[in-house]
């Protein structure tokens, strides 16, 4: 077990002490008013940790507190990490990102598009062309989520059981056969829409690989980075560090909710949601990445392929608010592209919150976020475990790191 340390004090590091105090008292005064359980967030400039605070619990009932080796279920960034998985498989030259998905999981074959109608009454058509990889790795594929309520083919989902992503009681594979069955809410290439796109990329690692995805993921990517604290499930010696998970209720406070199962190897394995990790273990995912690949001298990716991950790949540089699909279409999208599972800043003078051009990452549903800014060398992660109706807290974290920069 490895904890996060701070490596480097921050005037060294080119930060504004008061700024970072701000910060962090403006975190701590969520967890004050039952807004937040308990955080930690780090900012690391040319990799090494400048400012590292953790505040609050990460279990209230038992007082436990977040402490730097404390564990987080990540959901959505774990996107990322599968996006590393699939361009590790492309440079063993096991895959590319213009094949067809039939090609490894032929229930894709000759896919549907809808045209109108709902329920029962749904009209397809053919689509024009497949669904490649690299369709996946940018949402572009059609696909969508059961949880949107925006169009009817996300009914579709829900009525085979998938609003959650995964019908009870199925295995990845399983799961892939029923996306399958789903028509496409559009023509592949032609929008951005978030969507249950990395499982099926999961799916599609295990089939090339012949290894279950979180042996794959074990092997190829934890194991080589030192990341000993990250995977689809804990063992019992780590299981009091698991933070709880809270849910936001409607008078803004926080309620213990049920999480994702991780204190058993679970059926499905889920590349686009299904990791936990410690701060330390996602700081060094992170590195590898700052450092075009390779970290402590084990090369994971070439840097040419992570300068394609983290780039923008919607086709003409569009941005998410207007190549997205219409639940997609809103301010916060502004400014912001898409590469391989990651956003991707390409007009910072219309995001929302303070940027640099080609600052690239994610978030999570439980309201981890992280992010590279490769202009400033910053490298960022907050981690806590609140499923959010109306909180925000990434573009604040945003901004309040952004003034903290002064060099």
């Amino acid at each position: 077990m490895a904890q996060l340390r701070q490596e480097v004090d921050p005037g060294e590091a080119g930060l504004d002490v008061k700024a970072l105090d701000r910060l962090d008292q403006h975190f701590a005064r969520y967890v004050d008013e039952g807004r937040l359980p308990g955080y930690l967030v780090a900012v690391a400039r040319g990799g090494r940790v400048a400012h590292l605070t953790t505040h609050g619990h990460r279990d209230l009932a038992a007082g436990l507190p977040v402490e730097t080796d404390t564990l987080w279920r990540i959901y959505s960034m774990t996107k990322p990490v599968t996006a590393v998985a699939v361009l590790r498989l492309v440079e063993d030259g096991r895959l590319s990102l213009d094949d067809q998905l039939d090609r490894y999981l032929p229930a894709f074959t000759n896919p549907l598009v809808y045209e109108s109608g709902s329920g029962t009454g749904v009209r397809t058509r053919p689509a024009a062309g497949p669904i490649r990889i690299r369709h996946l790795l940018t949402h572009t594929a059609g696909l969508t989520f059961g949880f949107y309520y925006k169009h009817p083919v996300d009914a579709l989902y829900r009525e085979a059981g998938l609003e959650y992503s995964v019908p009870p009681g199925k295995d990845l594979a399983e799961t892939i056969e029923v996306y399958a069955r789903m028509p496409l809410q559009f023509e592949p290439g032609t929008q951005w829409n978030y969507s249950v796109a990395s499982n099926v990329l999961g799916r599609v690692v295990e089939v090339v690989s012949g290894q279950p995805l979180d042996e794959y993921f074990a092997e190829r990517i934890f194991r080589p980075l030192g990341m000993t604290d990250t995977g689809f499930h804990i063992i019992p010696e780590q299981a009091e560090r698991l933070a709880e998970l809270y849910g936001e209720t409607d008078d803004g406070g926080i309620a213990s909710t049920p999480g994702l199962p991780v204190r058993d190897r679970p059926r499905f394995l889920s590349g686009s949601g299904g990791l936990v990790a410690s701060a330390h273990d996602f700081h060094r995912f992170m590195e590898m990445l700052r450092r075009g690949g390779e970290l402590d001298g084990t090369r994971l990716l070439s840097s040419d392929t992570v300068a394609l991950m983290t780039r923008n790949q919607l086709p003409g540089d569009a941005e998410l608010s207007t190549f997205g699909a219409p639940v997609h279409q809103e301010r916060g999208n502004d400014g912001l592209g898409f590469g391989f599972n990651v956003s991707v800043v390409t007009d910072p003078t219309r995001t929302l919150a303070p940027s640099s051009p080609g600052t690239y990452g994610w978030t999570g549903v439980a309201t981890t976020a992280f992010w590279i800014d490769p202009a400033r060398d910053l490298t960022v992660q907050f981690m806590t475990q609140v499923r959010p109706k109306t909180l925000k807290v990434f573009p604040e974290l945003r901004r309040l790191v952004h003034e903290a920069v002064i060099v």
